[in-house]
């Protein structure tokens, strides 16, 4: 993990080198703005788009979206973070690519605090519901009308922003799928609020990821950790079978300090084996399990990545060995069954047929390519020479 969180860092510190010597300016993301009828306000939030979102060989990909509450503090880093571990660039591969969007504060105590807080003095606590309500029935449906989007979404919160994703979590409606709570603040959720919310679970939490993490508070710690431990092993013991949920405690980090490490723990942990290595992979059914597995687990369908797919079946038509292309076949195949408006997968497929002796099928699946993305040079190039052989 320390390998990756260095790598991130040599990164953003090379982008300041380079704008230091270049006054271009480098984007990651941009700013946009919506009118909220349900907070009776404007919000600006940001947006990070995946690498591959402008080639036009991959227009046909949608993405998960990772929602991120204080925007204004974690996005950008958040942002680095998921492209370096998704990129085709950086080869890491570790959780697909996402769209990745920053809530700016406008008043987090009100937004992210279910309950109100009885004080002394008045307070405008209590609106965590009413906040909910503005991300899943105003923002996602903007995201989805106006980017590529799939319908999983993962919501990520750090201190009263983990309290919030915490309570998103136990609602038996919501639109998120996976929570990231980092070191939620459960200071108002005293024993008797956390029964109440625990005995109202219903079984839809459990067809969510929810992963924890809990840091370092010195002479509080005792506390603050014991409310994270009480709230997952109720969790745990409600949940019949494999809870779908991680805790982690961080000895070495405080509050302030462990958003960046926990980030990249939990985003890890909800797509565990999703970056499996085509190394490891002995067959197609093995592979074709190992993704169920996955699904079952996120109670969404995950199916092999395309270019691990394709990894596969290039090692096998480059082994040399006459029943090995013939399984290169059906990796190819299930690329274009999985994507069926992918260029590249058809292109594959009619490269192994090609090598497979099978001219009619290589043109036939070269065409389709041509089709979908008739910039491929390569499978214009092709049928005209296997044309030329007939």
């Amino acid at each position: 993990m320390g390998k990756n969180i260095i790598a991130i860092l040599l990164l953003l510190t090379t982008i300041h080198q380079v704008k230091s010597q270049d006054l271009s300016q480098l984007v990651i993301g941009t700013k946009h703005l919506l009118r909220s009828n349900i907070l009776s306000e404007e919000r600006e939030y940001w947006i990070s788009l995946p690498d591959s979102y402008d080639d036009p060989q991959s227009s046909y990909k949608r993405y998960p979206v990772l929602v991120v509450l204080d925007g204004n503090l974690h996005f950008r880093t958040v942002a680095a973070m998921t492209n370096y571990m998704s990129s085709d660039v950086y080869r890491s591969w570790k959780i697909p690519e996402m769209i990745v969007v920053g809530i700016q504060n406008v008043d987090r105590r009100r937004d992210y605090t279910p309950e109100k807080i009885m004080t002394v003095r008045e307070n405008n606590t209590g609106g965590g519901d009413r906040f909910l309500d503005f991300l899943e029935v105003e923002l996602l449906p903007e995201l989805d009308q106006e980017f590529r989007t799939t319908p999983y979404r993962i919501l990520y919160g750090h201190s009263l922003g983990g309290l919030l994703a915490s309570h998103a979590y136990l609602k038996k409606k919501t639109l998120f799928n996976s929570f990231i709570a980092i070191d939620p603040s459960f200071g108002t959720w005293d024993s008797e609020t956390m029964d109440k919310k625990l005995d109202s679970l219903t079984e839809q939490s459990f067809e969510r990821f929810i992963y924890l993490a809990t840091a370092n508070w010195g002479k509080r710690n005792i506390r603050n950790r014991d409310r994270h431990v009480r709230f997952y092993e109720a969790l745990n013991s409600k949940c019949i079978g494999e809870l779908p949920a991680k805790l982690e405690y961080f000895e070495n980090e405080d509050h302030n300090s462990v958003p960046v490490i926990a980030f990249h723990n939990g985003i890890s942990a909800i797509f565990e084996g999703y970056g499996i290595s085509y190394r490891d992979v002995e067959s197609k059914e093995q592979l074709i399990q190992h993704f169920q597995a996955l699904s079952n687990r996120l109670s969404w369908d995950f199916p092999p990545p395309e270019h691990l797919v394709n990894q596969l079946g290039y090692q096998m038509i480059q082994s040399g060995n006459h029943e090995d292309k013939s399984k290169a076949l059906e990796f190819f195949r299930m690329n274009v069954e999985n994507y069926p408006e992918s260029s590249n997968s058809y292109d594959s497929l009619g490269e192994a047929y090609e090598a497979l002796g099978d001219t009619q099928k290589a043109i036939e699946y070269y065409k389709q390519s041509l089709e979908l993305n008739p910039g491929n040079e390569n499978a214009r190039m092709k049928i005209k020479e296997l044309n030329t052989v007939k």
